[in-house]
């Protein structure tokens, strides 16, 4: 099975102690489906409208500075 970008993050942090973290790894895990659920949907409805290269800075990049 692969792993996302955050199931690998929490591995690294807490290793086996997610306990007290587990509200915050969950919510992350949300955010993170939703994330892949709209990127999949504007993929599929608006193709050819966004360069995939460039999805990614289009819908997050703004949100790191």
């Amino acid at each position: 099975m692969k792993q996302t970008a955050v199931e690998w993050l929490i591995e690294q942090i807490c290793g086996d102690h997610t306990g007290q973290w587990q509200k915050e790894i969950e919510q992350a895990r949300e955010m993170e489906k939703e994330q892949i659920n709209q990127a999949a949907w504007d993929g599929y409805y608006q193709e050819g409208m966004i360069d995939i290269r460039n999805y990614y800075d289009l819908n997050y990049k703004q949100q790191e500075q």
